[in-house]
């Protein structure tokens, strides 16, 4: 096994451990005790499938071993492949048909399902699979109790019936994100990502003639993608629906394999798909009950694998393909290998930028840019491109001029047509410019028994200084998109842009929506992607620098005139009321702000005020309720985190977002509102911090910056 020392831990040779299980310890330990092993964290009960059980007696589920089940069983009969997996009562067609796809490319399926595993002796009950999740490879242990209704799998089966590889990968799975409910409906880019660590995409099937989606089909299967596609349906009643050819409808088939065949002079170019129900078939031209394969010699049919069988997989030709299914979903380690041409592409020719970030509602949940005072709230990622593409002749999918034109241009023909002429333009341009794929995924969307996908998408910004602001967003538009917000776990969009700084931004599409993400960026050359936050920063003190008003002054004399001590200074209780009384009583300060107060001032250790310094707090406590209510937009008496962050702003401080967040949990009170006290308490704290920053001589505190100075003094 590879140490952690060799290997970064949540590569593949080093994966993450789900819930600190080591396969090979919990292996050795039940072969010593002689006792299968049973998960203790994904329990043969009710809670592990997520749904509600069926009343009626003959119904229930039991759950049993493979040996239980068929004395026969295996873990893998012979060799793998597409027919292995039958769906069973589980709406997971997604998943499974991400399987069948992944069952074709060897290299990648053993990734997934380790080898070396077996039902012969040495025999343990205990088996592992592998999934990648957001950057990492997930090492997962799952014991083999699978549920059984009626003496038969409830849910992924072999065709076989004695083979149980597929359940047990179904299993896994459904222990990695929390039940077997929680696999119920699904977009089949989550698996076929979650299998290969690979980025996937759609591409529309009317974006091409059906001979040049055969050939890219055909390039992107040579070279390791996955594939599958559906047919779109057009309401939610539709979905399910067997339509008069034996196709269903808003339902996942993996495409596995094409091929030329010749019917005479005509050449018919094919794809084999699957249904991974197991059955229901296509019936069309080229399926298995067609007339066509007659006209095929029987080695030709030998050739093609030519099985007349109700198991779910069937040919098709390319022109009805393109007539009936809507997208194709592909899912490979490389971008370029939906590509048609250079049939050599690799994961080396892209450089892959990773980070993973969160939406805080009150802090970095900004919402979508209709919510302009908060958008620029939202987590912002630096991407430097420094240098422009090599050349090369591929072709972008993308690209709305997708011309396959390679004449050349003479630069000195005068009778350049204007077409032409915006075609150089446009070529000269990409020439100059950097290739990148941008993915933005939401993490955890499949908990507690159920799917619960936000709306997310991403906008490129150009960088223009620094952190970007609202202002910022106001006045400028985005130079990239993913599209419109979708309620899916993955967005990306293929861009050109121009060598220079960018600025990414993902968000929800409503504000204070709390969630995780993934950002991932492949560039044909070099890039730079990291966050993009302030550096705190602090004019406090000129800012506040404001005159004491003659009504205050009058206020102040006759307090002190009154209340003052044989020394002349004024103690907390009595700088209390005089606070108070000027105050509206949803602003009144209780005592211990104003303890806080006090000594944010040069006292000496005292808990006394002057006269003078009296002043200065009553005009520091009017500017900051001034701008409270100012910022207070729905006059609701407290600040929202956004309302908080932008007065910061207004009294002279700047602060980074973990800062931020730590600020506004720290001075609430319970709610993610905060009231003017703790507001007041919050900038006397800072103001003090900063100022003690300022005065610290130690060069190691000033390497480490004002940002964690703050970090590790507003905890105290």
């Amino acid at each position: 096994m590879t140490s952690s020392n060799e290997t970064p831990v949540g590569s593949f040779e080093n994966p993450i451990k789900f819930r600190d299980q080591d396969y090979e310890t919990l292996r050795e330990q039940s072969l010593k005790s002689k006792k299968l092993f049973s998960d203790p964290t994904f329990p043969a009960e009710k809670k592990s499938i997520g749904m509600p059980e069926d009343p009626s007696p003959g119904k229930a589920i039991t759950w049993k071993r493979p040996k239980e089940i068929s004395p026969d069983a295996v873990f893998v009969e012979g060799t793998t492949g597409t027919t292995d997996i039958c769906q069973g009562q589980l709406g997971d067609c997604w998943l499974l048909a991400a399987l069948s796809a992944l069952t074709i490319h060897p290299t990648l399926f053993v990734k997934v399902v380790p080898s070396n595993q077996t039902l012969s002796d040495p025999y343990a009950g205990i088996f592992r699979f592998r999934f990648w999740q957001y950057g990492e490879w997930v090492e997962v242990v799952v014991d083999d109790r699978l549920p059984v209704r009626e003496g038969r799998l409830l849910f992924s089966y072999s065709n076989t019936r004695n083979e149980f590889w597929s359940a047990l990968v179904e299993k896994a799975y459904a222990k990695l994100v929390g039940s077997y409910a929680s696999l119920k409906g699904g977009n089949i880019s989550e698996g076929m990502e979650d299998f290969t660590g690979g980025i996937a995409r759609s591409v529309l099937v009317s974006s091409r003639t059906p001979q040049v989606l055969w050939r890219s089909l055909t390039a992107a299967l040579s070279r390791g993608s996955l594939l599958s596609s559906f047919i779109q349906a057009c309401n939610s009643r539709e979905v399910g629906k067997v339509t008069a050819d034996g196709l269903v409808k808003g339902h996942a088939y993996a495409i596995t394999e094409t091929h030329k065949v010749k019917k005479g002079s005509e050449e018919v170019l094919l794809l084999r798909l699957r249904n991974p129900w197991g059955f229901i078939e296509y019936s069309g031209p080229w399926s298995d009950k067609g007339n066509e394969w007659n006209s095929l010699d029987a080695s030709e049919k030998q050739q093609i694998e030519l099985k007349i069988k109700e198991d779910g997989e069937f040919w098709i030709s390319a022109d009805d393909f393109s007539r009936i299914f809507n997208v194709v979903e592909v899912c490979s380690v490389s971008p370029d290998s939906f590509e048609e041409g250079d049939a050599s592409a690799s994961p080396g020719g892209w450089v892959i930028s990773e980070h993973k970030g969160s939406w805080a509602p009150g802090f970095s949940a900004g919402g979508s840019r209709r919510y302009n005072r908060s958008f620029w709230k939202n987590p912002q990622f630096q991407l430097v491109l420094r240098e422009q593409d090599q050349e090369d002749e591929e072709d972008s999918e993308e690209e709305e001029d997708d011309n396959d034109d390679e004449d050349k241009i003479d630069e000195g023909n005068e009778m350049m047509s204007s077409e032409e002429k915006t075609r150089v333009e446009k070529q000269k341009k990409r020439a100059k410019q950097c290739t990148v794929l941008v993915e933005l995924l939401q993490k955890n969307g499949r908990q507690n028994d159920q799917i619960n996908f936000m709306y997310i998408a991403f906008h490129v910004y150009k960088q223009q200084g620094n952190c970007l602001d609202r202002s910022f967003f106001m006045s400028n538009r985005p130079v990239g998109r993913s599209g419109k917000y979708k309620a899916q776990r993955g967005v990306w969009r293929k861009l050109r842009l121009d060598p220079g700084n960018y600025i990414i931004v993902g968000s929800t599409y409503r504000p204070d929506k709390a969630g995780e993400f993934f950002i991932r960026i492949f560039s044909k050359i070099k890039n730079t992607l990291g966050t993009n936050d302030f550096s705190c920063t602090s004019s406090y003190l000129p800012v506040m620098a404001a005159p004491v008003s003659p009504e205050d002054q009058m206020r102040v004399e006759s307090t002190f005139n009154k209340k003052s001590g044989p020394d002349g200074r004024l103690n907390a209780k009595e700088v209390m009321k005089m606070l108070n009384s000027v105050l509206e009583q949803i602003y009144h300060l209780p005592l211990d702000i104003v303890r806080q107060l006090i000594f944010g001032m040069n006292t000496k250790g005292r808990s006394t005020l002057s006269r003078k310094q009296a002043q200065t707090l009553m005009s520091d406590v009017r500017s900051l309720q001034s701008i409270f209510v100012q910022y207070d937009e729905d006059s609701s008496g407290t600040m929202s985190p956004f309302e908080f962050s932008v007065a910061l702003d207004a009294v002279g401080m700047k602060c980074d977002s973990s800062v931020m967040q730590l600020l506004s949990e720290r001075f609430v009170t319970g709610e993610l509102h905060m009231p003017f006290h703790c507001f007041v308490s919050c900038i006397t704290r800072l103001r003090k911090l900063f100022a003690l920053y300022e005065s610290e001589t130690s060069e190691e505190v000033k390497n480490r910056g004002i940002n964690a100075w703050l970090l590790r003094f507003l905890t105290v």
